[in-house]
């Protein structure tokens, strides 16, 4: 186990995300005043750790603590509650509720997609604490399946409850993000946080909308192959409508997926909406309920004021909120001050006709006097430039001087020509006897037109040499050994079969085998050339 501050232990991870790892913890021992939830030692919680990254960035850790009171007060039935924050060292952690139940992104895939009654009233639900947290200033801005745990064990009565409220704010650090850059996931995130304009709590409608879509179907409306063409189909496409989705449910989707933010209903009018459409569209629905679940069009109306995301762009200042003038009398003690009020532009001292201290009025861009042009200086040599000009000019016309060489002339590329030179020499014994010889005057004589001389015959192509194997045996007869011993080998073999199976067995003498009358044979053709040599022998003598 691992200590987290002095109230808390972890004990094993139960899941992985981009901003932390979440752990299954214990409560050590009753936690202070500080804590949304004192909670009981040994009670059993869920910690969510953030990354390395994220804690050891100035930025988030200040935003982490001046956002302490915001997320400790944000309760509803359908939002995990944040129990205590804890900040000790490097590390940043969330103490939460534990909710024993998949989330939906989970129960989805093992179980499919939902009813559209189903699907209306699980969304219903979302919305409601969405309306609850934009009341609370606090946008969620990365809702998905995957922030959505589904209390009861996966029982027929599920709650569904939101989690990870302001992680997407603590995530949104400059240290961090870069301009044009935005926080969420590529499938659920709203056109105007892709582009980098301002967001407000439209964006959580938008994923409202896709998470209902994807309860319906199985899977979000725009997916592709990358970030960047998901991100392009949610600026460009509008989403396809599926088979199976009612008229009334299919307004829903289309009024929550508008690219235009304010556009958009508001939580509190999704809900009230979903419930409608659940309502109507069931099998016991009475005309007044169908009736009304076919105009659900007019209970969509734009959220008049809806909550911005501060750091985005949205504040009347742009990216910063404006400057507060500090009163003449500024001090603590002074009721008319506020610390915590936000700032505007300060006054424009001493500006005559433009109003007195404290009127907010910018000061005027003032222009420079002008400066007195000088006359240039002559130099005295060519300038720097000239001399450069100068030298390429006298290059360029020593390179246009030399003339087109012909290839032919070109030592590198002319082949040498001594076996011609060589050939066209007379031989020695001829230049010796050429001055001795005098050539006779010849009368002249016709002579018949030279043939030209005729084309050699065409030449055949050398045949390709075969390539002899080093282990050719060669046939019997020719010297090799090895013929030899294969057909003694044959022969041998060739006997033996015979005498088994070609000669009767009464011509067999004394019922021999092969090999005993073979040598039998071998003695009698042994003892009758012992005999023809000793005969030889002696009429010799």
């Amino acid at each position: 186990m691992r200590p987290v501050g002095s109230k808390y232990l972890l004990e094993e991870p139960l899941g992985r995300g981009a901003t932390g790892t979440v752990y299954r913890g214990r409560q050590r021992e009753t936690a202070g005043a500080e804590a949304a939830v004192a909670g009981q030692p040994g009670e059993t919680v869920a910690i969510k750790v953030l990354k390395e990254e994220l804690a050891s960035d100035p930025d988030v850790v200040m935003r982490f603590l001046r956002e302490r009171s915001v997320l400790l007060r944000l309760t509803h039935p359908n939002i995990v509650r944040t129990r205590d924050l804890v900040v000790e060292g490097d590390l940043l952690a969330l103490v939460m509720d534990l909710i024993d139940g998949p989330d939906l992104h989970r129960y989805l895939r093992e179980y499919g997609p939902f009813t559209p009654i189903g699907a209306s009233l699980l969304t219903a639900q979302i919305a409601d604490a969405l309306a609850a947290s934009h009341a609370d200033g606090v946008v969620h801005r990365d809702l998905k399946p995957a922030n959505v745990l589904l209390a009861g064990n996966g029982s027929d009565s599920m709650t569904p409850m939101l989690t990870d409220f302001g992680i997407a704010r603590l995530a949104d650090s400059p240290g961090l993000t870069r301009t044009h850059e935005f926080v969420g996931t590529p499938a659920y995130v709203a056109p105007e946080s892709a582009e980098g304009k301002p967001q407000t709590s439209a964006v959580d409608i938008y994923g409202a909308g896709i998470l209902l879509y994807e309860l319906l179907t199985g899977r979000p409306p725009f997916s592709g192959g990358s970030a960047l063409e998901v991100l392009h189909r949610h600026l460009s496409e509008e989403p396809v409508r599926p088979g199976g989705i009612p008229d009334p449910l299919w307004t829903v989707i289309q009024s929550c997926l508008r690219k235009k933010p304010e556009e958009r209903p508001s939580a509190e009018n999704l809900a009230r909406a979903l419930r409608t459409v659940a309502a109507g569209i069931g099998a016991g629905a009475t005309p007044e309920q169908a009736t009304a679940a076919m105009g659900v069009a007019a209970l969509l109306a734009p959220d008049p004021t809806p909550a911005t995301v501060p750091g985005s762009g949205g504040g009347a200042g742009g990216d910063a909120d404006p400057t507060q003038v500090l009163p003449s009398n500024a001090s603590s003690q002074s009721p008319s001050y506020d610390p915590n009020a936000a700032t505007s532009f300060l006054p424009a001292a001493g500006a005559a006709g433009q109003g007195g201290p404290g009127s907010g009025s910018e000061d005027r861009t003032t222009a420079m006097p002008p400066v007195p042009q000088q006359p240039p200086q002559q130099q005295d040599g060519p300038h720097p430039w000239e001399t450069q000009m100068r030298a390429a000019r006298d290059r360029s016309e020593q390179t246009q001087q030399m003339g087109y060489l012909d290839p032919s002339e070109d030592p590198l590329r002319r082949r040498p020509r001594r076996e011609a030179q060589r050939r066209q020499q007379p031989p020695p014994y001829a230049q010796q006897q050429a001055p001795r010889r005098q050539p006779e005057p010849q009368p002249q004589r016709y002579q018949r037109p030279q043939q030209p001389p005729a084309a050699p015959p065409p030449q055949e192509p050398p045949r390709q040499r075969r390539e002899r194997s080093p282990n050719r045996m060669r046939i019997p007869g020719l010297g090799c050994l090895k013929g030899c011993l294969f057909m003694v080998i044959v022969l041998v073999v060739g006997s033996w079969l015979t005498w088994e199976f070609a000669i009767p067995e009464d011509w067999k003498t004394n019922g021999q085998n092969f090999f005993e009358q073979a040598w039998d044979w071998t003695v009698t053709v042994k003892d009758w050339i012992s005999d023809l040599g000793k005969a030889g022998g002696g009429g010799g003598n």
